[in-house]
């Protein structure tokens, strides 16, 4: 059985997705914040797909040790159901914040989950993610480009700009995605970062307040539905031969900053692993 894993899968983008895989017959393990919340969204997709093959777990992934608990439950799903093939990891959950918050570790929120959570669970799962050859995605942004990593304050602990914070992130996203292909194309595993563009989510009013939320309940309204998106992560899992680029929007690749060079993907892959206390190994030809 060809299996999903998703993250951030209870609301916006990752339900839609969870639906839109489960509808195309795909095994859906959806991670989501909250027992209550998993069953909500397991219900929503149940409800109008009674047929619909979809489990949930649920996790902190800001916290370094919930991200390594749900890693263990989902190998453990896979030892026991030999079955079943991980196609693909989409790494989805993210957050916006209003003001300086940090996680148990004292890793800066946004950094923690939109880029510090994706980079151990795929660590975790990476090696059933080559042994079936799986597909890596990203939930991006364009809001990525015109940033540069703060490589003395990744955590921006002075001068602290939430927007600015978030958009380094997203930068982060896509520089992992390519520096897991720069170290794993050899070995048929290949990584993306889809850009959603404007959608309708609630991720700007979750654990946010003052301007944040305001402007984020205004800009919202512009936003194109979850399930527009949605389209594009099936439609480069769907692929039989892998497409080459690396960034795309609207089931089509699309451009991104010139930061995202191989001294800096390589750059932030040596400070993650250094904060996730974790080794991935070197590219093939080191």
């Amino acid at each position: 059985m060809k299996t999903i894993v998703i993250t951030g899968a209870t609301s916006g983008i990752g339900l839609e997705t969870a639906r839109v895989f489960t509808d195309l017959g795909y095994l859906v393990i959806g991670i989501g914040h909250s027992e209550k919340n998993c069953e909500i969204a397991r219900n929503d997709i149940l409800t109008a797909n009674h047929d619909a093959k979809i489990t949930f777990y649920y996790a902190d992934l800001m916290q370094r040790q919930e991200t390594l608990r749900i890693a263990e439950e989902i190998k453990t799903y896979f030892e026991k159901n030999q079955s079943d093939e991980l196609c693909a990891l989409i790494n989805n959950a993210g957050c916006v914040r209003s003001w300086y918050m940090t996680t148990e570790e004292g890793y800066e929120q946004q950094f923690a989950l939109n880029h510090l959570a994706g980079f151990l669970l795929t660590h975790e799962l990476l090696t059933l993610l080559k042994k079936w050859k799986g597909k890596i995605l990203f939930t991006g942004s364009e809001s990525h480009k015109g940033i540069k990593i703060r490589w003395d304050d990744v955590m921006f602990r002075r001068g602290y700009n939430p927007l600015t914070a978030y958009k380094q992130s997203k930068l982060c996203n896509i520089l992992f995605a390519k520096g897991l292909n720069d170290r794993y194309n050899s070995y048929g595993v290949q990584a993306y970062v889809v850009d959603p563009g404007l959608v309708n989510t609630d991720i700007g009013n979750k654990k946010t307040g003052g301007i944040v939320n305001l402007v984020w309940t205004l800009r919202k309204r512009y936003g194109v539905s979850p399930a527009v998106p949605a389209k594009t992560y099936a439609f480069l899992c769907e692929q039989t031969i892998m497409p080459n680029e690396l960034y795309y929007r609207d089931c089509a690749a699309a451009s991104y900053s010139k930061e995202v060079t191989t001294e800096n993907a390589d750059s932030l892959f040596a400070l993650s692993e250094r904060l996730c206390e974790i080794s991935y190994y070197k590219r093939k030809e080191d």
